[in-house]
């Protein structure tokens, strides 16, 4: 840090912006007996019951470099028609969290795991979301398997699911996967040490960019989001950079896609959730930022119009195609979750252009993934569903304001970060989008620098989309506050 400027304890920051909205950052004193229970009595790891073992296929899973709460393992097998059998592990955490136990009890109140940049708050205590409940390397776990088949063509004919026993053969992060399949860096050592497991990972590789295009037919959206991630020296953040999406993290964006659809197609004869995203409330604005490209929109909502649009400005303009993202994103509005009642269809998800999505994938970091697997459990038991339909309209309303809350503290804290980073830039000029226009100030985000600030002259003439200069004034870094002017 530079001379004269006091420590920022960010850690402390992170841990009080979590309780300012609505979180219990620590877990309570009845959660650790339970886990103590758990320690002396684990779920047998036996495939018996109408568990299947599994163990001697070829699962990987893919994630982040540091990631220990692995969700999902994933494994291919080519059919004598043409067409491709997949297979998502994910992680039975049913088995180790029962309902209404002390864990479940707080993991239903948090929701989520929230990533704060410099600090995870985990929704599951992390000897189980990091250890036991991880589909970790070369370890035996309990999963719940969602099969599914898909044509040559990359459409999805059947699928299913049933209770398996797992072993992750060979942990994979994805940037270094995304390399070797984008052919822009060498094989990782477990890749380049196994001919099948290269062979087995370009298959997959193929069959998610086909379920991608199908979807695109259908009408999906193309957009790109950046993430924000720290660089951390000495203990202390000397900058942000921007993990951006590569063929490794499509791969799996593919797969749990079409993994949920399963899922929610198989849950459609008793009440559950549903993820949805509603027909954006501003499509006017939509068609405005079209019309500024030379391209025009139908007047109402269409996603598959949208997303053509996308595409030509990808082609056109990729530098700047996450912040026309960014943009659209904004104006399309946020995702929820809701109550699905036998019979009584919800609206669809906009962005996915598909009318039957849930959330099953990810249960070590999602509660509604908890639920959701709770109840396709007793479908596939034959047993009454685990929750009533206040239960589950009660879920779903916490599920979707945590969400929102966790999206405002994993802001936040960027914007701590960014502060802190961007501390030797005062001054500095830089390209912007206009990512927000509120009653309380008009928000910016700086393009080379990939952070979000306040103009903080603000100008009633500019709206969500539009391009202008702005330059660095302030810094405040205990407040997440970074200021532009129009340059």
């Amino acid at each position: 840090m530079p001379n004269g400027t006091p420590h920022i304890d960010l850690h402390a920051i992170a841990k009080d912006l979590m309780r300012q909205h609505g979180f219990q950052p620590d877990f309570p004193q009845a959660a650790h007996g339970q886990l103590m229970d758990l320690r002396a009595h684990p779920p047998a790891l036996t495939a018996t019951g109408g568990v299947r073992d599994l163990r001697s296929l070829l699962w990987s899973s893919i994630d982040n470099d540091s990631s220990r709460d692995l969700d999902q393992i994933e494994v291919a097998e080519q059919l004598p028609d043409g067409s491709t059998k997949i297979l998502v592990g994910i992680a039975d955490v049913d088995a180790f969290v029962t309902k209404q136990s002390s864990i479940d009890q707080y993991a239903a109140w948090e929701t989520t795991t929230v990533y704060a940049g410099v600090q995870n708050f985990p929704m599951l205590p992390e000897e189980l979301s990091t250890d036991q409940t991880s589909l970790l390397e070369n370890q035996d776990r309990l999963a719940v398997v969602i099969e599914f088949v898909a044509d040559a063509g990359g459409h999805v004919t059947s699928g299913g699911a049933y209770r398996a026993l797992v072993r992750n053969q060979a942990q994979l992060q994805y940037n270094s996967l995304a390399a070797w399949l984008e052919e822009t860096g060498p094989a990782p050592a477990k890749l380049a040490a196994s001919a099948e497991l290269q062979a087995q990972l370009r298959w997959q590789n193929e069959i998610a960019q086909k379920l991608r295009s199908r979807r695109y037919e259908h009408g999906a959206l193309t957009l790109q989001t950046d993430e924000l991630l720290p660089v951390l020296m000495n203990a202390q953040v000397v900058d942000v950079v921007s993990q951006q999406k590569n063929h490794a993290t499509e791969l799996i964006e593919d797969f749990m896609i079409a993994a949920n659809g399963v899922v929610a197609r198989m849950l459609e004869k008793v009440s559950s959730l549903r993820r949805i995203v509603r027909q954006p409330k501003r499509w006017e604005r939509i068609v405005e930022l079209a019309g500024a490209y030379g391209e025009k929109l139908p007047p109402n909502p269409d996603s598959k119009a949208l997303n053509d649009f996308l595409l030509k400005r990808k082609t056109g303009d990729p530098d700047h195609f996450a912040d026309l993202s960014l943009a659209v994103i904004k104006l399309i509005g946020l995702g929820e979750y809701v109550l699905e009642r036998p019979g009584e269809p919800v609206p669809g998800h906009f962005g996915l252009a598909v009318q039957d999505y849930t959330h099953s994938t990810a249960p070590n970091r999602r509660f509604a993934d908890i639920v959701t697997q709770r109840i396709l459990t007793a479908v596939l038991e034959g047993k009454p569903n685990p929750y009533s339909d206040r239960e589950l309209s009660t879920i779903a309303a916490n599920c979707t304001e945590k969400e929102d809350a966790a999206r405002k503290v994993e802001r936040e804290m960027t914007k701590r970060l960014a502060a802190l980073a961007l501390q030797r830039r005062i001054g500095t000029v830089f390209d912007a989008v206009v990512t927000g226009v509120t009653p309380n100030g008009t928000f910016v985000r700086a393009l080379q620098a990939h952070v979000e600030g306040l103009l903080a002259q603000g100008d009633k003439s500019v709206d969500v989309g539009d391009r202008l200069r702005v330059k660095l004034i302030r810094t405040d870094v205990q407040r997440g506050f970074i200021d532009f002017i129009r340059a």
